[in-house]
Parts: C-alpha cells; sequence; structure tokens
C-alpha cells in the first residue's frame, strides 16, 4: 500500500510502505539449494526440489543416475545454508520435529550444509545417525556433519556410492542385513550369512559368517555387540557328545561336574543359546570351507 507525501498536486514524492521483503535468511537457503543442486546435476543426477510452503523436513528429492541411466535410487536432502549451523565438531542441523519421519520414513533422508564462507558443502546420513541412536538408547537431537565430510566434484562419487548402498539396505534380504548392522554396530556383506535370534531376557543375538573365514563370529546386545570368534574349539557344551553333535567338543567329566555350564570363547552361555549358536555353526560349514553356494 502506498500513502501521499502532502499532495499530488505539490509534486511531493510517493512513499512505500508495508512492502514486502525477502529475509535474507531465505537467500542463503536458496543459495545452499542451489549449490547441491548444480554440483549433483553436472554429474548427471536427477534433483527435484520440494515446495517451500510447507516445512516437512525435506528440501530435495535426489534421484540418483548410473553411466546415464537413471536408478531407483532415491533419497531426501534437508539443506541448511550460512554459518550460523557451525559446531565444534563442524556443522550441525536440529532433529526438531522431524525425529520420526527421518528415521523410519520410506526414503532415507540426509542433512546437507552450505557454508557461504568456506563455499563448500557437507553432508550426513541423518536417518543412520537417528537410527543409530535408537539401538544406543537415546535419539540425537542434532544431526553432525563432521568438517571432514565434504561434498564437491573430487568426490560426489563417492558419497553417490555411499547413499545408494544404504537405499539399498531398504528393500528385500538387504533390509534385514541393515536394520540388524545398525543395530550391532557393524557392516555386513551382501553374501554374509547372518542369523538373528532373541533369548528369554529380551537379548539379541547374531550369528556371522564371512564366506571363506574359518570362524564365525557372535555379536551379543549383553555384551555390548563386541565380536566374539566361534570356532569348534572354543564352542563347548556340556553333553553334547551324548547329544549326537557334530560340532564343538565336549567337557572333560571332571570339568563338568564343577561347572556344567556351556561356554564360547570363554563367555559363558546359557543352553539355548549354545543349541542356537551350535545348529548356526553346523548349518554355515559350507561357508567356512569357501563353497560357492548361490
Amino acid at each position: 500500500m502506498s500513502v501521499l507525501d502532502g499532495n499530488l498536486g505539490g509534486g511531493h514524492a510517493v512513499k512505500e510502505t508495508n512492502v514486502p521483503t525477502i529475509p535474507s535468511g531465505r537467500r542463503v537457503e536458496q543459495a545452499a539449494v542451489n549449490a547441491l543442486r548444480a554440483l549433483l546435476q553436472r554429474h548427471d543426477h536427477v534433483v527435484e526440489e520440494i515446495s517451500g510452503q510447507n516445512d516437512y523436513g525435506e528440501d530435495l528429492f535426489v534421484t540418483f543416475a548410473d553411466a546415464g541411466r537413471v536408478t531407483n535410487d532415491v533419497i531426501k536432502v534437508q539443506v541448511k545454508g550460512g554459518v550460523s549451523w557451525r559446531r565444534s565438531y563442524g556443522y550441525g542441523v536440529p532433529v526438531r520435529q522431524h525425529a520420526e519421519t527421518w528415521a523410519d520414513g520410506n526414503v532415507p533422508v540426509f542433512c546437507v550444509v552450505f557454508d557461504p564462507d568456506a563455499e563448500r558443502l557437507y553432508w550426513a546420513n541423518a536417518t543412520e545417525q537417528l537410527r543409530l541412536g535408537v539401538y544406543r538408547g537415546r535419539r540425537p537431537r542434532t544431526i553432525r556433519l563432521p568438517t571432514t565430510a565434504v561434498l564437491d566434484d573430487s568426490n560426489v562419487a563417492t558419497f553417490v556410492a555411499k547413499a545408494r548402498a544404504y537405499v539399498g539396505g531398504y528393500r528385500g534380504r538387504n533390509a534385514v542385513l541393515s536394520h540388524l548392522g545398525e543395530m550391532a554396530g557393524v557392516t555386513f556383506g551382501k553374501s554374509d550369512r547372518v542369523l538373528h535370534w532373541i533369548n528369554e531376557y529380551e537379548e539379541q543375538l547374531i550369528f556371522w559368517q564371512r564366506p571363506g573365514e574359518p570362524h564365525a563370529t557372535l555379536l551379543h546386545s549383553d555384551l555390548g555387540w563386541d565380536p566374539t570368534p566361534i570356532t569348534p574349539e572354543g564352542l563347548l557344551i556340556p553333553g553334547g557328545s551324548a547329544l549326537g553333535l557334530e560340532f564343538g567338543t565336549d567337557y572333560p567329566e571332571e570339568l563338568r561336574r564343577l561347572t556344567p555350564i556351556p561356554v564360547v570363547s570363554g563367555i559363558i552361555l546359557n543352553m539355548p543359546e549354545a543349541m542356537w549358536l551350535a545348529s548356526c555353526f553346523s548349518a554355515t560349514k559350507w561357508a567356512r570351507q569357501g563353497m560357492n553356494v548361490g
């Protein structure tokens, strides 16, 4: 709306009031979106901007391409710009009300910060950080972007490879491996044999066998997920011979009387745990021998 300073006849200039202005923060945010879009499009990836009318916690859909062909791998990106996101460890993006959608949505969410002073982009996998936080007992309130996580032309291929691998973890058997790996803090290979069980105390056990590796690995939630090697000599089950088991070794009679309990690599188990491990170990014998079974 405009008002007159004086009257038209006097030839006074018109003074404008209530004219909308663009906040400086929006210019910085848009510069961040533009910088990320330009980088990804230079490498033939498809970028679609999400309407900024509502704060849903994501600014871009990114569909990755491979050798010029569009793939089915899609992520969402929350983009921030400006120096206000700097932290002692690098950069931080607050989660606020987006915790559930970022952690449990069908499409993983990544955070990217653009520092206008350094003219650099930094990235982090928000979905991964939130899910790991849950497994460790506390969901983080801020997504951390370390200063080492620079995103530019020299390493965009690495970023794409990591993002696509994570997206792949949402599909089929890989989704299970991704879930278990995040819970235990490890990364399982596609050819690894991974078995999961929950005991009567709600403790979680993961049996992990890499093809060709001479031993298996136990990951146990009650042991802080520390890897424990499993070998025939290390898995001791009292009465094993009487049960006709072909794995492990039996306790000598004198030790059985003193300690009638199963043990794996020096760690005490209850009998159901030991029997489950023994079954897993027996079923994956071919993998330790390096057999290639499809």
